[in-house]
C-alpha cells in the first residue's frame, strides 16, 4: 500500500477530473482520457465499480456519463482508495512475512499499523480540498470555460 498502484491513482484522477471539470454535468469517460491520458481498459471498469459504490453516478443517454455521487467535500480519498483495493484484492499478492516471532509479532503489526496511518490520512483528504489545489496551481477548468453568463 505505501506504493499506489496505476489504478488507484487513475480512479483518484478521474473522479478529480469529474468534480473539477464537469460542473454537475455529465462526463464521458473518452473526455477523462483525453484530458488525462488514461488509459481507457483502466477506466471504463474503475468508474463502474465507483458507481456500484456510490462515488458516482451513470448517467445513461447520448449525452450520459459520470458525475459525482455526492458533494465532493463529502468524497474523501480514502475512499476512493478502498474501492479500488477491493478491485485489486483478486490481483494482489498477499503480504509475505516471515513466520518468525519478528516477523509476525513486529514486523507485520507495524506493517498494519503504518497502512492504517495512511488510511486516517487520506480520508481526511476530500476531493474539494484536491480541486482547491488544482485551482491554486492554475489548472484550468473547462466547466469554468463553458460557462456563459450572457443575459
Amino acid at each position: 500500500m505505501l506504493r499506489p498502484s496505476k489504478k488507484m491513482l487513475f480512479a483518484i484522477e478521474a473522479v478529480l477530473d469529474i468534480a473539477y471539470h464537469a460542473g454537475g454535468e455529465p462526463v464521458q469517460s473518452k473526455e477523462i482520457t483525453r484530458r488525462q491520458g488514461i488509459p481507457r481498459r483502466y477506466l471504463e471498469q474503475t468508474l463502474q465499480q465507483l458507481v456500484r459504490a456510490g462515488v458516482l453516478t451513470g448517467v445513461r443517454g447520448p449525452r450520459g456519463g459520470y458525475r459525482l455521487a455526492r458533494e465532493r467535500r463529502r468524497i474523501s480519498v480514502g475512499g476512493i482508495v478502498r474501492v479500488v483495493r477491493a478491485l485489486e484484492a483478486g490481483e494482489e499478492e498477499a503480504l509475505d512475512i516471515s513466520s518468525s516471532g519478528l516477523g509476525t509479532q513486529v514486523i507485520g503489526p507495524m506493517w498494519g499499523d503504518l497502512q492504517e496511518d495512511i488510511m486516517r490520512r487520506l480520508d481526511s483528504i476530500s476531493i474539494d480540498d484536491l480541486c482547491l489545489k488544482a485551482h491554486q496551481a492554475g489548472i484550468r477548468s473547462e466547466f469554468s470555460e463553458k460557462v456563459d453568463f450572457n443575459i
